[in-house]
Formats: structure tokens, sequence, C-alpha cells
């Protein structure tokens, strides 16, 4: 089936971002933006949808300290970790929700299999949260709804590594495992409970979305990208602009070509 798709975004979009939401809508889906307050230069056929109802602004205040209501980027990134987690929750037979970051490009529809896990491998031993689907009774779901019930938001999945980096921090006086490492609720939480659950035989190959997510000039910068845009395995492209994102288009690039494709705000 052809899912609807839902992500969150904390304040305003860049132009980087409004584009990969257009490809979205002319794959054919339905696109779904929450946000705690209305965003401006929406493309159209992409909703907005209040964020309080999946999970209040003051849930932030448990990853780290919220200074007169103003996030840092290490916040929005935990903050929508939980999030998407409290979508797949949510999800039911007739209202199915695919995860996708707001700077996903999609060249073609996503199809998927509402009682399968779908996401992809982003590294040779990480799995990309991304592109995530869940169905609502999935361990993965589990694990995050009983990590969200603690007051102190500490895994039982980490790793020997990370258990040992908290320990130095906790003799620091940092009580926050959030301060860890920014992707601690992310991709590698998302691994270790695949993993857990005996899941990783769902994941999609690396290039299905992450072919140029670890190398953005790969999308920025000029070259020949036909090879990319005509592999029928490649689905979209996890871009992650890093500071790129309202970098005008340079000739004979990825980012060039995308926009003539899908146009521009």
């Amino acid at each position: 089936m052809r899912p609807d798709i839902l992500t969150f975004w904390h304040g305003p979009l860049d132009a980087l971002r409004r584009l990969c939401l257009r490809s979205q809508v002319a794959a054919g889906h339905k696109v779904t933006i929450y946000s705690f307050d209305p965003i401006a230069q929406l493309p159209d056929g992409v909703g907005n949808a209040e964020a309080e109802a999946i999970l209040p602004h003051s849930f932030a205040k448990r990853l780290r300290p919220i200074t007169d209501g103003v996030w840092i980027d290490r916040t929005m990134l935990q903050f929508s970790d939980f999030f998407r987690m409290r979508l797949m929750a949510k999800n039911t037979a007739g209202n199915t929700g695919l995860w996708l970051d707001a700077d996903v490009l999609l060249l073609k529809a996503i199809e998927i299999d509402p009682a399968k896990p779908y996401f992809a491998w982003e590294g040779p031993q990480q799995l990309g949260n991304s592109v995530l689907y869940l169905p609502p009774s999935d361990p993965i779901v589990a694990a995050f709804e009983a990590l969200m019930a603690q007051d102190d938001l500490t895994p039982d999945w980490l790793s020997l590594r990370h258990r040992l980096t908290f320990m130095l921090y906790r003799l620091r006086g940092t009580t926050r495992i959030s301060e860890v490492r920014l992707a601690i609720y992310g991709p590698a939480a998302l691994t270790a409970l695949a993993r857990r659950a005996g899941e990783l035989q769902y994941a999609l190959p690396k290039k299905s979305f992450y072919s140029v997510h670890a190398e953005p000039k790969l999308f920025f910068d000029p070259r020949d990208f036909s090879a990319l845009v005509h592999d029928p395995d490649i689905v979209g492209f996890h871009i992650s602009p890093k500071g790129r994102g309202n970098q005008q288009p340079v000739p004979g690039s990825l980012h060039a070509w995308a926009v003539e494709r899908f146009g521009v705000a």
C-alpha cells in the first residue's frame, strides 16, 4: 500500500526542504508536516498539523534545559527521534503513516506492507531512521513507549561503550543521557532495537535512500549523476544539507536537476 508521509519541523523551512516536500507530493503521497507553530511557505499539497497532540512541547525539557523557550539544533533532532516513534504508535489499519525526514527527496512512490517494518541501512552497521515505518505493535515502538515512561530517559539498549561514557559523564556532574551522543535515540537506537527484535532482515540496501547522505557534494556539486537517477533500486535521497539548505543550485548538479524537475517555491 502507499502510506501517508508524516514529518515534524520546528522553525522556518529552508528552500531545500520545501523542494523535498514537493517531491514527496509529486510521488503521489499525502504529506503532513507537524509543528508547534504554523509554517509559512509550505508547498501546495502539504498539510500542517498540530504537534502538541502527538508529543507535547514540554517533553523537550526532559532532553535538555530550554532557555526562554528556545531550542538548539540538538533539541530538535532528539525530540524528532521520539516524535516519529509516537507517530508509529498511532498507526492503525486505516491510518498508516510513514515517517520521512523533511530533507528526503523522493524519486518515486513508496509502497509498504503495513505488517512489516520499513527502513534501510544508512551505513555498513547502522540503520537510518530518516525513512521509517513500524507497525504499532512492533517491539521497537513498545521499547520507546516504555522509555518515555521513565523520568531520566535512559535506554536499556545502550551499548557497553555508551554505558561507560555515561558513567564518565555522571562523574562530571551530567545526569542527562541525551548529552552522551547526539544520535543516542536515533539510528543507533533503531539499529540496536531492530537487532534485538530480529528485524534487521527487513532493512533495504543503503543505496535505497542513503546514496548521497554521507557526501552532500554528490548532491550539491556538478557531476555526472545519471547513474543515481536511473537506478531502479534508488527510491530517494536523504540529503542532510549541513547548512546548505538555502544554497542556490549549481548548474550541472543533482540539486539543479531536482529543482528543474520539482519546481521552486
